[in-house]
């Protein structure tokens, strides 16, 4: 699983590096220990831009196309990511917490040692991603499609799951049983290799039922 990703600024093992950021975000340009703080950037491209040991504080992001770009040691705290497109991204020992993930495209990414820590994702789009030692711990995950996705060592602990697509997800030692609720519209679809608990057996079992064409009838 991912390793422990400092919760405060001042502890980042590359804190005294980081020197602020100014002026806008720009297509394949390298930013390295460089801290965003409290910006706003609407509808513009950093598609292709590598950010190595940055630190994003209550930065807000709307329509910002970052297609193909490469988080080494993000630090996100507080982030508002809004209609951004982050399909072809690539993630790695990352932390977004804290924050919201609404209407953002991430087909395709690739996310390892990532954690997802008290974050709310609403329709957000994973399709095709492959995800590998992550982490969505007590977040919101609301119309989440992980279709055709590949997920292995992800868990869920105290989390919410609403909505959340899983048909055509190949899944290797995904955890489920510290999800707070399961609402999965697919039913049994994309749950091949994923743990779950008996009192999640249970309330899964009309639709285990129902996709066996079994007809469940007390008396």
């Amino acid at each position: 699983m991912p390793k422990p990703v400092p919760d405060r600024l001042e502890e980042l093992p590359y804190a005294d590096l980081l020197r602020p950021h100014t002026g806008p975000l720009r297509s394949d340009a390298r930013y390295d220990t460089v801290h965003f703080d409290g910006g706003e950037y609407t509808d513009l491209s950093a598609a292709g831009a590598t950010f190595l040991e940055c630190a994003f504080t209550g930065v807000a992001l709307s329509g910002v196309k970052l297609r193909q770009a490469r988080f080494n040691e993000a630090w996100v705290q507080a982030g508002r990511w809004v209609a951004c497109d982050l399909a072809d991204s690539e993630w790695q020992d990352a932390l977004f917490a804290g924050g919201v993930l609404a209407g953002v495209t991430a087909h395709g990414s690739a996310l390892r040692r990532v954690v997802f820590r008290g974050c709310k994702l609403e329709a957000v789009n994973l399709r095709a991603a492959v995800l590998r030692d992550v982490v969505f711990e007590d977040c919101l995950l609301r119309d989440v499609d992980f279709g055709d996705a590949r997920l292995t060592d992800v868990a869920f602990p105290g989390s919410t799951l609403e909505e959340v697509r899983l048909r055509g997800a190949t899944l290797s030692k995904v955890d489920l049983r510290g999800a707070a609720a399961l609402g999965l519209p697919d039913g049994h679809q994309g749950l091949r290799g994923a743990l779950i608990s008996s009192t999640q057996l249970l309330e899964l079992a009309p639709q285990f039922a129902q996709a066996l064409g079994i007809t469940v009838k007390d008396g």
